[in-house]
């Protein structure tokens, strides 16, 4: 016979269903991206908005609509409750590891050099000025070296590395993580256009894309609306940077271990401590790409572009709850506690971030072809 219900198995029940709930949310706000993407052009068309209808993309429906359900829900009061749920970092892992499967491996081969050596190049610089510019600026060493991290690798996902590296409050990471969606999200659309203006190549802009965005999403939003062959380097470049990620975390950790908090008892970072730290979807990304590529040769062309074309839709659909997701966790109010200088140093890393990169991907992809 079972025992009675206690507290805390109640929580935990109620915790679960209210994610679930924001699950849902997600799902639904996704559909309805589906829907907008496939019907809106077909109902412009012959009319005078059939050339901007057939432009949008489906990120731009799912970040707007995500944005309006933010909206709502915040009124309404259920956002916070929901916020289980809206798992951006899962849908953007997993869309990613199926990208995988729609590059032949040989692409990625072709563009590792240019991505490793962009990477290494830019991360050094951006995260360099970012550290001595935060530190003219007297930013606490901790929040600065979130705003490094988060700047010139890999947005949330290393402000969160280095956070656990440094041992960051938390109001820290949450401020730090506000600013990267603050900047990547305007981002997203004035790339492309940039791009677009600037006449660069799939290739060149897929680098540029991949190694400015801040956020792996927002990264394969902007690299969607620029193409398919854009979105695959732009993908290339990001997962590069974030392999390195591992190697940041770890130096941090014994930066501040050794020299800030002066803990000499402190034991050094090892493999172990790489390994935890290192993204693992990089891997999965990798594998999709070799089996896909083996499969391919091995049954050719004709049989294995429709199975592709099916693990692309599913991508596709995962990318956009990611994105929906983007929306629904969007964040102001931690910007309110910090003050105006690490608001300050991250435009200008971003700044910096920006024509650094655009330098590097032209000298480094203007030739790399996909």
């Amino acid at each position: 016979m079972a025992g009675p219900v206690t507290d805390q198995q109640t929580t935990t029940r109620s915790t679960t269903a209210w994610a679930l709930g924001g699950v849902a949310v997600v799902l639904a706000i996704g559909a309805l991206v589906r829907f907008l993407e496939q019907t809106v052009p077909d109902a412009a068309e012959g009319t005078a908005w059939a050339e901007i209808a057939g432009a949008i993309e489906y990120p731009v429906y799912a970040i707007l609509l995500g944005l309006l359900g933010n909206v709502l829900l915040t009124v309404t009061g259920l956002r916070e409750r929901l916020s289980g749920g809206f798992r951006t970092e899962f849908f953007i892992k997993t869309g990613l590891v199926l990208l995988g499967a729609s590059i032949d491996f040989s692409v990625i081969v072709g563009a590792a050099g240019p991505a490793v050596l962009q990477a290494f190049v830019l991360i050094t610089v951006v995260f360099g000025f970012t550290w001595w510019l935060a530190g003219k600026l007297g930013v606490d060493d901790k929040l600065r070296a979130l705003l490094a991290s988060a700047v010139s690798i890999c947005g949330v996902s290393a402000a969160i590395a280095a956070a656990g590296a440094v041992q960051a409050k938390k109001e820290q990471l949450a401020y730090t993580a506000s600013l990267v969606i603050i900047f990547a999200l305007p981002s997203i659309f004035l790339l492309p256009a940039a791009v677009q203006a600037m006449g660069l190549s799939p290739a060149v802009a897929g680098a540029w894309i991949g190694g400015n965005i801040d956020t792996t999403a927002a990264v394969s939003a902007a690299g969607a609306i620029v193409g398919e062959e854009a979105l695959q380097i732009a993908t290339i470049v990001k997962t590069t940077q974030n392999a390195l990620l591992g190697v940041v975390a770890v130096a941090l950790t014994a930066y501040f271990a050794l020299k800030v908090e002066r803990a000499g008892a402190a034991t050094r970072p090892g493999l172990r401590d790489f390994w935890e730290r290192f993204p693992k979807f990089v891997l999965g990304f990798l594998a999709a790409s070799v089996v896909a590529t083996v499969f391919v040769a091995a049954v050719g062309e004709d049989v294995a572009d429709p199975l592709i074309s099916d693990v692309n839709a599913f991508r596709t659909t995962f990318l956009i709850l990611a994105f929906v997701s983007i929306g629904l966790e969007f964040r102001v109010a931690p910007l309110r506690e910090a003050g105006w200088r690490p608001i300050g140093v991250f435009a200008a890393a971003t700044g910096m971030n920006l024509a650094v990169g655009l330098g590097l991907a032209v000298l480094l992809f203007s030739n790399v072809t996909v």
